[in-house]
């Protein structure tokens, strides 16, 4: 008999009872922590869970609430206090359809349908009103802003509407119309009362299955060898399969748990509440939310009184600090900051301008309680890069009209294995070590404060810049060039030479940089141009299983030594995930290279991969070792030439090919391949190298008019040469059939990478929409992405990405369109600020790029 079986007889009723003092103390220990428990928390401690969310406000309930409903076993929650302490109580509870982002209006959607049926759904109670909302525009800029927003919502089902002042007037009579010029008007927004909608998803959480525990808060997260928590309470250890940090401004004292300290901040937010108001009280119909844009506030009925909240300017804003320096305040919870009215003042007197009963209203309280900023003000929503199984859904400083589609969308993605639709915006690896402190707090203030600003395409934002990424050319372009901010890196968008206009002028039409932009891809298409294309996101993998790991990552086959290819990761499901640029540098060392954006997104997927497959393989991250220089343009090969002993002519460098060389004396990889489809190389080197080889470059190219050009010509040029842009064309609301990538998708290539087998269904089930290439008849004003497509009076589709052509003098866009309007001569219309242009579908690429040129010349001249 083994020794176990013997022992479990030993121990049951009758046996002889005889076991190890270790066995009898720990099971004594167990009872007796799980009798305490029991005392404390009112029901049976779970020892182990698949998921345990941290954190009992809004988001975390809600989470819990949506995987339990899904059929998730063993769920738990631990909240240190009790729900909603944090910002959820004290929240004014706002709820909208509307975001400018693309799919977070999903989140905002699938919020307000969920809260519209909890009730009915749990018996509990949420205060859930919906009387619309308006945002109002008392200036030029605002009604071009509302336009814009507009051209981005016709393809999506939430129901928006731009209005006149007569109905502005109609839908919020209080209000002064001295200054209205319009609104965008969304039926169904409102407010709902967070404590109770908090209530009624832990009663659903509960009535499917999850547990809810509080107190009990959480002293320590260790991982386990296979990827697992142990999370550590009071009340004992939970031994976890994932762990979820829902934890709100307690986000930084849980991230340092594992390791990390999270971009999170809190800042006061004040929102003041009147007595009753006569005139509010005698209204038949409850007011709509206004949102004055330009007083920077919002207001909406409360009772029969008013609440109206302002965002202060950020450098009257006021942020918590000091729990970043020295943490929360142990027992912090449910209190709330002492109220600043004098901080407030410039935007109760725009209130009061704009709804003049304000001016006699009783105010009866003023809430000034903490809410958590992100740097981008966007929260940080999935599984964390390097820390595995460890997910967040965290920074929300708008978290009750979030926490309904964030709790949908992170229990579709724990259920799934992959998001069900695109939200990098949000993802939580956006942000990496260069993202510290000084630049978190300056961001945090400025994003504040600029709550209510309006939204101009092609947006920069510029506080906190530079962080501590910064290429080796930096200095040398910094005052030369109007810098963008791309993942903690300053990248040139434009140059600027005498005679131009400087700095940042944001528009919603062609503004400053679209002459100087015309310059510089001229300069590529017929000299040679010089960029910075340092923000690539650098990976180095090699090892015993490195080609079996990435075969099986990749669609595409793996490139042989010495070359390159465009490799895609997809989902499961067979959704794009990541493009990225593979070099084999030698046998099972591969260099792989990705956009700026997606560096630690990417690399999350290539590292859980590894890990939960076994693989014997080294990741390497790269990105701040090395930096980038990009050459291309006609004369390209001639200044390289000049620096270097290595054959660059077409014949010795061909075409997607890998070299280690020397340029200058200095040691450089070059890869010939070009983003703006023209002859060109990338050259990768040591960041401390890049402006010794930049300088030489110039030099050598001073007779074959050199040149520096930044991301907007190089966008142009792309969109010219039909190539297609990771997170616009293609993403993870995309198949990479239906976004025309076939050439790099080998379906019969022996691997079984991930999503074949979802793309093979695809595939036999044919397609029903397909990426279609426009070109446009516009006046001032070009494409961006995301505007609505129409045919016949109806929408049929959405442009994902937009630029002026200066080769042909004309727009450009991609778009999506059903497979009955897509065959070329196809006429549609495109919506820009309010108007539909004429559009048709033409062959692409409307400029081939210089290896297709190369290679009919080299066919022409064999013919002849």
């Amino acid at each position: 008999m083994s020794r176990i079986l013997k022992l479990l007889r030993d121990s049951a009723p009758g046996g002889t009872g005889r076991l190890p003092l270790r066995t009898i103390c720990c099971s004594a220990r167990r009872r007796a922590e799980e009798s305490d428990a029991s005392r404390v928390l009112g029901k049976r401690w779970k020892d182990t869970a698949d998921t345990v969310i941290v954190g009992g406000g809004c988001v975390g309930v809600s989470l819990a609430y949506h995987l339990a409903k899904a059929g998730r076993k063993d769920v738990v929650l631990l909240e240190k206090t009790e729900l909603t302490a944090g910002s959820t109580w004290h929240a004014a509870g706002l709820t909208t359809y509307y975001h400018p982002g693309i799919n977070l209006k999903k989140v905002h959607y699938d919020s307000i349908k969920l809260y519209e049926r909890l009730e009915a759904e749990t018996g509990q109670a949420v205060g859930f009103h919906q009387p619309g909302s308006v945002r109002i525009a008392s200036t030029a800029a605002r009604v071009d802003e509302m336009r814009y927003q507009m051209t981005r919502t016709h393809w999506h089902v939430t129901p928006q509407y731009m209005i006149g002042p007569e109905k502005v007037q109609e839908i919020f009579p209080l209000i002064n119309m001295d200054k209205v010029l319009a609104g965008l008007y969304t039926p169904g927004d409102g407010h709902i009362d967070p404590y109770s909608l908090t209530m009624a998803l832990a009663a659903g959480a509960r009535m499917y299955g999850a547990q809810i525990y509080n107190p009990a808060p959480v002293t320590g997260l260790e991982p386990t060898a296979d990827g697992r928590w142990d999370v550590q309470t009071p009340h004992g250890t939970i031994r976890a399969n994932r762990i979820v940090n829902a934890s709100g401004f307690w986000a930084r004292e849980v991230g340092k748990m594992v390791g990390y300290e999270h971009p999170t901040i809190p800042v006061h937010h004040q929102y003041v509440v009147t007595a009753t108001v006569p005139e509010v009280k005698a209204l038949k119909k409850e007011l709509a939310v206004i949102r004055d844009l330009e007083g920077s506030y919002y207001l909406r009925q409360e009772r029969d009184g008013l609440l109206f909240g302002p965002y202060e300017k950020m450098e009257k804003m006021v942020l918590q600090d000091s729990w970043v320096r020295d943490g929360v305040p142990p027992g912090f919870g449910k209190e709330l900051f002492e109220s600043d009215l004098d901080r407030i003042m410039e935007h109760v007197e725009m209130a009061m301008e704009m709804v003049p009963v304000l001016k006699k209203a009783d105010i009866i309280n003023i809430v000034s309680g903490p809410i958590t900023y992100t740097p981008d003000l966007l929260p940080m929503v999935g599984p964390f890069q390097a820390v595995r199984n460890y997910w967040t859904a965290i920074g929300f400083g708008y978290g009750v009209i979030h926490a309904g589609g964030i709790g949908k969308f992170l229990s579709d993605w724990i259920m799934n294995g992959e998001p069900p639709y695109d939200l990098i915006e949000c993802d939580p690896n956006r942000y990496g070590k260069w993202a510290d402190v000084p630049f978190m707090c300056a961001k945090a203030r400025e994003s504040y404060g600029f709550n209510n600003v309006v939204g101009y395409p092609k947006e920069e934002r510029f506080a906190g810049r530079p962080t501590v990424r910064t290429s080796g050319v930096y200095q040398l372009l910094r005052d030369r060039a109007s810098m963008g901010f791309h993942a903690g890196w300053e990248q040139p968008h434009w140059f600027y030479k005498p005679g131009d206009d400087k700095g940042y002028e944001p528009s919603f039409r062609r503004t400053n940089w679209f002459g100087p932009v015309g310059r510089e891809c001229q300069l590529v298409m017929e000299r040679v141009g010089v960029i910075d294309l340092t923000p690539f996101g650098k990976f180095m993998v090699k090892g015993k299983d490195s080609h079996k790991l990435l075969d099986r990552l990749f669609a595409n086959n793996m490139p042989k030594v010495g070359l390159t290819n465009i490799s895609h990761m997809l989902t499961p499901n067979g959704r794009v995930y990541a493009e990225v640029t593979i070099t084999q540098l030698a046998p099972g060392e591969f260099l792989l290279i990705t956009g700026s954006g997606s560096e630690l997104h990417d690399l999350r997927w290539i590292e859980t991969e590894a890990a939960e497959g076994g693989y014997e393989v080294d990741v390497t991250n790269v990105t701040d070792d090395i930096g980038v220089l990009g050459i291309a343009g006609p004369n390209s090969r001639k200044v390289l030439q000049k620096l270097t002993d290595e054959d660059m002519s077409d014949a010795g460098f061909k075409f997607l090919h890998c070299k280690s060389i020397k340029l200058a004396g200095l040691p450089v990889r070059a890869i010939r391949i070009s983003y703006t489809g023209e002859l060109g190389w990338e050259l990768y080197m040591d960041q401390k190298n890049m402006a010794a080889v930049y300088q030489a470059m110039m030099e050598a190219g001073k007779d074959e008019g050199i040149d520096n050009f930044g991301t907007y010509a190089m966008s142009s040029l792309r969109l010219e040469k039909g190539f297609r842009g990771w997170g616009a064309e293609m993403n993870c609301d995309t198949n990479p059939l239906e976004a025309g990538l076939d050439y790099f998708i080998k379906l019969n290539k022996p691997a079984d990478f991930i999503g074949k087998a979802a793309l093979q269904e695809i595939k036999a089930k044919g397609l029903k929409r397909k990426l279609s290439y426009l070109s446009l008849d516009t006046d001032d004003i070009d494409p961006e992405g995301n505007e609505t497509i129409w045919h016949n009076g109806k929408v049929v589709g959405n442009t994902t990405s937009g630029a002026y052509s200066y080769s042909s003098q004309q727009s450009l866009a991609f778009a999506y369109l059903p497979m009955e309007l897509c065959s070329v001569g196809q006429k549609v219309e495109v919506e820009l600020l309010g108007r539909k242009y004429p559009a048709m579908v033409i062959q692409e690429p409307l400029v081939l790029t210089e290896p297709t040129r190369t290679r009919l010349q080299k066919k022409e001249k064999s013919k002849a």
